[in-house]
């Protein structure tokens, strides 16, 4: 079992009700006798969902083993108390790094209350990133174009800015792989993107923040700012961890990649770079960060670098 989506049921829950299908009046026993292994704690409080550790109490499990504690203040220890006080044998610490990185969508919401941020671009070997002619040309290949859709299936949301959104007219959908669209999020200040352009299609949510008005058309959410050459960056990802988005990865322009890297709003960066080389253009973002992979991806090389 897993927890597939936020206010939906949890990964025990998930799991529980796969063995109560699967094994009918076997199930009870089989539950007694079980070890959950959970990546996080299971939570102790009513929220959106009720308290895991009620349910494994319920079923009197045998053992559980735990990856990491919630830092959720109201679990945080609370759902293995639960559980020992009902004399569930409870071990912790088990694969605690592996898991964090499982998690650290979720953490970063929870201690930094923002969602986590993930910068991707395509730059050619000499290091830049677009034309200087805002003309659209491609840099990465077809393998990596894939590796991009799926990782839009894995996020809750995808920002570009205006120049993007203007120039490209990219659909920000995940397409030629399994999985659900990300929510669109749009940055467009005056409302200048034409209603003709992909964004404002209705395939996947959209959300516009923008200067101009708050309204609800279909499947396109304006969401009227103040002052947005101040802090955008700060004042997005706030935005974004009111409304439950977790995890988002910005697609660029160059201008609104590089206002998250100056406020330091950054997780983790994916990069392509190709062996193509232009000689001039704009240059691609600058990070610093630890190299935590190096990929061959066709003939592209991708980096992966999270935000120290």
């Amino acid at each position: 079992g897993y927890h597939q989506k936020i206010g939906e049921a949890h990964a025990e829950v998930n799991a529980i009700n796969n063995v109560l299908l699967h094994f009918g009046e076997a199930a009870p026993a089989l539950l007694k006798n079980a070890t959950a292994y959970v990546s996080l704690e299971p939570c102790a409080h009513f929220g959106k969902t009720p308290p895991c550790a009620d349910l494994l109490v319920k079923h009197q499990l045998k053992k559980v083993v735990i990856g990491n504690t919630d830092p959720f203040s109201e679990v945080n220890g609370k759902g293995i108390e639960k559980l020992r006080t009902a004399g569930i044998a409870v071990e912790t610490g088990i694969l605690e790094k592996e898991c964090s990185y499982l998690n650290r969508r979720f953490f970063t919401r929870i201690k930094q209350q923002r969602p986590f941020i993930i910068l991707k671009w395509a730059q050619t070997a000499d290091g830049f990133f677009a034309p200087a002619d805002d003309s659209q040309k491609w840099i990465s290949g077809a393998l990596a174009k894939q590796y991009t859709h799926l990782w839009r299936t894995e996020e809750d949301a995808i920002l570009v800015g205006k120049q993007t959104a203007l120039v490209d007219n990219p659909q920000l959908t995940a397409r030629n792989v399994e999985g659900k669209n990300p929510v669109r999020l749009i940055i467009d200040k005056n409302l200048a993107i034409p209603s003709t352009h992909h964004i404002y299609n209705n395939e996947a949510k959209t959300i516009i923040f923008n200067e101009v008005k708050t309204d609800v058309i279909d499947n396109i959410h304006f969401v009227q700012m103040e002052d947005m050459q101040f802090y955008l960056a700060q004042k997005i990802a706030f935005q974004l961890y009111l409304m439950d988005i977790q995890s988002v990865i910005i697609e660029g322009g160059a201008q609104i990649l590089n206002q998250f890297i100056k406020a330091g709003l950054w997780d983790e960066a994916r990069v392509f770079t190709a062996k193509t080389v232009w000689e001039k253009g704009i240059k691609a973002p600058q990070i610093i960060g630890n190299v935590i992979e190096h990929l061959q991806i066709g003939d592209d090389e991708l980096t992966i670098t999270q935000h120290t």
